[in-house]
């Protein structure tokens, strides 16, 4: 029955570009876990540690100090190109890209100061990375900000290959260099710089994909602006961005704050694998994001409903399937890594379950902050996020790497309830689950596809 309902433009064209997505998150993600896979195996859990731990920490300061833009522009540009308000396009990217350079200069500079004055506290290598790491902020930022506006205008290839693709193909190029041909003994601190190195070619490309959009009669255009508008949607994007960041890495922050880099190793590598789980629902929000807000502007509820649901399936099923094979080949893939990362064998059962679950609610977060619920969805996140954390702490010394997954895997199915009631609550969109069920059993699906006679309810 539900396809049957899924006759639209809008819907086709997702699908499509759903597809050509998914493909590139596939290799993207692939070779992401590849670098992940290299280090944790050339350099053992000690010191893929240092780098996970730091790798959190900077992975967060990233996103603060990409402002939320990196989320605003999908929706601030869609309704401009929407409009036809050029002036406004070409205000919003400047304004963007300026503000996230200015931040994360800030960021480099107090950081490196704060690690600087906190040498007696921490051990040289765990220092040398930071430092090192602190560079990725700025970097990471801009990436993500030139990729949105990529996104925004339909190039979805071009938007996430040079971060997910190019990225870590060029890691992975020169650790092997570094290792197999100069014979380099590695660290933390080195594969950190050779992280910064990779990123830099990455937003090199970027740039460029930014600068071949093609922008009809906008070259005598006046950049207009309507800042406190911006402001008062990116700070909660902003919240989101970096609480969801902390809230996937808790476990290596509180592993590495209070327990070992052994362990936060162990979690990050066991995590990076879990969450290969979750690419299938990645990969349809790159695409679904911009789709969200041109459906909710014109008002197309039953669209965006329908759309929204066969997401979910879709990534239901692809969750599903790998969480099974992830599964069966956990123990043999673990040990191959090297002595002591099998331990993390039944946190990763844990955190499966999980993400199956998670994938079962389809793309919550891409609805909220889309459709004018960033605030409500802001603060979902960072309680859930906060929760995280102090699950973790209570949990990981007494039973260490499954505390950490129980904690992660308790607050991300407790997250995506409380946004699931918040979405009905503001727009009256049944949980993607409930739903399809609907939708199966339905006798007459026509009667209720008409846009118009369901409206949105108010979003504020």
């Amino acid at each position: 029955m539900l396809d049957r309902i899924l006759g639209s433009g809008s819907v086709r064209s997702v699908t499509i570009g759903g597809v050509t997505a998914l493909m590139v998150y596939v290799a993207g993600a692939g070779l992401t876990a590849c670098s992940q896979f290299l280090i944790a195996r050339l350099v053992g859990a000690e010191t893929f540690g240092v780098y996970s731990y730091v790798l959190a920490w900077v992975t967060v300061l990233a996103y603060f100090s990409a402002l939320g833009f990196d989320i605003a522009l999908l929706r601030f540009v869609s309704a401009y190109r929407v409009s036809r308000s050029w002036g406004l396009l070409r205000g919003v990217i400047r304004y963007a890209e300026r503000r996230t350079m200015i931040v994360g200069a800030l960021t480099v500079l107090v950081g490196a100061t704060a690690i600087t004055l906190s040498t007696d506290r921490i051990t040289t290598e765990l220092r040398d990375t930071f430092l090192a790491g602190f560079v990725l902020v700025p970097i990471w930022a801009l990436i993500w900000i030139r990729s949105s506006i990529v996104r925004a205008f339909g190039g979805v290839i071009s938007a996430v290959a040079p971060d997910r693709v190019v990225r870590d193909s060029a890691l992975i190029c020169i650790l092997l260099f570094l290792a197999w041909q100069l014979k380099w003994e590695l660290d933390a601190s080195l594969i950190m710089m050779a992280t910064v190195a990779s990123a830099a070619i990455a937003l090199l490309l970027t740039s460029i994909a930014v600068r071949r959009i093609p922008l009809p009669k906008m070259d005598d255009v006046v950049p207009t602006y309507d800042a406190a508008l911006w402001r008062k949607t990116i700070l909660p994007l902003m919240a989101i961005a970096a609480a969801e960041s902390a809230f996937n890495r808790s476990g290596v922050l509180v592993l590495g704050w209070i327990e070992s880099n052994r362990d936060a190793g162990i979690y990050a590598l066991i995590f990076s694998i879990s969450f290969l789980v979750a690419l299938p629902r990645t990969a349809a929000n790159t695409l679904l994001a911009p789709t969200i807000a041109d459906l909710f502007i014109r008002r197309q509820h039953h669209s965006l409903q329908v759309l929204t649901a066969r997401i979910a399936v879709w990534t239901l099923c692809g969750a599903t399937a790998s969480a099974l094979a992830l599964t069966v080949i956990a123990e043999p893939f673990l040990t191959w890594f090297g002595h002591g990362y099998e331990a993390g064998i039944p946190a990763l059962h844990i955190l499966l379950v999980g993400q199956v679950i998670a994938a079962s609610f389809g793309s919550q977060l891409s609805i909220m902050t889309m459709t004018g619920c960033e605030r409500m969805a802001a603060l979902l996140l960072i309680v859930s996020a906060l929760f995280s954390l102090l699950l973790s702490a209570l949990l990981v010394n007494p039973l260490g790497l499954a505390g950490a997954a129980i904690s992660t895997t308790i607050s991300l199915i407790v997250w995506n309830v409380a946004m699931a009631v918040a979405i009905w609550y503001r727009m009256r969109l049944v949980p993607s689950p409930i739903f399809v069920l609907q939708s199966i059993f339905r006798t007459n699906p026509a009667a209720h596809s008409s846009d118009k006679n369901v409206p949105f309810h108010r979003t504020r």
